[in-house]
């Protein structure tokens, strides 16, 4: 035992001298108190090192230096045995001990260090960004130092922390968020569909709004979306511009819902792909040249023009792919009619940004073998969604939102609108 706290107190020591001042000490506490993810970096045996010394001079700073005691209630005990959560691993560590009248005095550092939440975070943050939970023996750094970290030691930890995060993702308030436009579009994982709403608010900053599972797309899980949406305090007002892909089942609930006063811009890329399915190869390189060509004109007077044109070059080739544009003709120009800029057209004229989040998603969920429950097809897409949203940047040109808010109100109103 002597051995032992001779060799702590050197430690002790090797750390005092490195430093000049006193703030070193107040540093080195708060980093562990209050961000104990800024040791991660470090290698292991030295972050181990830190964070039993500091744990020293915590009880030194209650007790008292040695002969020069604070109180003579408080008794130093020599050190123990225990473990505490470091970065992604969970491991052994000796902490000291500290007795006062009343029994053990429980250090705010060792406290701090053995809570395991972070450690489940940790863990959720690796494997989102592609580490097998049956690798995470192979891949932890020191392993045969590191315990607590089986395979199935893993999965508790995830479904701890994806249970958690999956609460958060459908419980939390969107009531602060004033949406400007809303994307929808459906993911199927695991033999399910599920349609998710993404949504645009008027600076520009995207948002993870919600989901709803189903067996398939159609309207009544769409309205469920909705539904929880605005229970969640986000208001949907006419005002708001939709953006889809043309799924029969989200269209019919949005009309339903909006009527005429519905503002929906179709996916100009999906039209484009719905086009050319329907034409010889021959003809599909020209076809998107005059499809895009027309939709990359400013004004709504010349586009509908030379769509008209288009329609006429398609109806000499194949009837259907005509009947495919005229179907979606005045949605794939709402953008047009609104008169919105081009810079910020470009990201508004597709499903782009919604795709965009679903390739994080199936990217981030690669390792994932089966889906067994309903619960867990969940827990993971929402931790996922929540995930993507810390990646998520302002749209371009959304300084021009607000004037397009005011041309859809001028609308709403019933007033008359004069194509440009």
């Amino acid at each position: 035992m002597r051995r032992e706290t001779k060799t702590r107190k050197k430690s002790i020591q090797i750390m005092q001298m490195t430093r000049e001042q006193q703030w070193w000490t107040d540093q080195m506490v708060q980093v562990v108190l209050g961000g104990k993810r800024a040791l991660d970096a470090v290698i292991l045996q030295i972050g181990l090192l830190i964070a039993e010394t500091i744990m020293y001079m915590e009880r030194e700073e209650i007790a008292g230096i040695d002969y020069h005691p604070t109180s003579p209630k408080l008794y130093k005990w020599a050190s123990q045995q225990g473990s505490i959560y470091f970065g992604d691993q969970k491991v052994k560590v000796e902490h000291p001990r500290l007795r006062g009248p009343e029994g053990e005095v429980k250090l705010k550092t060792y406290e701090q260090l053995k809570q395991r939440a972070g450690f489940s975070e940790e863990l959720l943050g690796q494997v989102l960004r592609g580490m097998s939970a049956r690798r995470y023996e192979e891949t932890v750094t020191e392993a045969s130092k590191a315990f607590g970290v089986t395979p199935s030691s893993v999965s508790r930890h995830l479904v701890e922390a994806t249970s958690k995060q999956l609460m958060d993702f459908k419980e939390r308030l969107i009531d602060n968020i004033n949406v400007f436009a809303v994307f929808l579009d459906t993911i199927h994982r695991g033999g399910q569909a599920f349609i998710v709403a993404l949504g645009i608010d008027m600076t520009g900053s995207k948002h993870c709004l919600g989901f709803w599972e189903g067996a398939t797309e159609n309207h009544e899980i769409c309205e469920q979306l909705l539904r929880d949406l605005e229970r969640r305090g986000l208001k949907l007002s006419k005002r708001v511009l939709w953006v889809t892909d043309g799924g029969a089942g989200i269209i019919k609930a949005l009309k339903e819902r909006y009527g005429k006063k519905l503002i929906h811009q179709r996916c100009t890329i999906h039209k484009d792909r719905n086009i050319q399915r329907h034409l010889p190869k021959r003809y599909r390189k020209e076809a998107h040249r005059r499809f895009t060509t027309a939709l990359e004109q400013n004004s709504y007077k010349d586009a509908k023009k030379m769509l008209k044109e288009f329609e006429s070059w398609l109806r000499g080739i194949n009837e259907s792919a005509a009947d495919s544009l005229l179907e979606a003709f005045e949605e794939v120009l709402t953008l047009h009619k609104l008169k919105v800029p081009a810079l910020l057209r470009r990201t508004l004229h597709s499903t782009n940004p919604i795709e965009s989040m679903f390739s994080m998603v199936r990217d981030c969920e690669g390792n994932i073998k089966r889906y067994r429950t309903s619960k867990m097809r969940q827990r993971w897409l929402a931790s996922v969604l929540l995930y993507c949203e810390q990646q998520f940047r302002k749209i371009k040109g959304y300084e021009s939102i607000g004037a397009v808010v005011a041309q859809i109100e001028t609308i709403q109103k019933g007033d008359v609108v004069k194509a440009a």
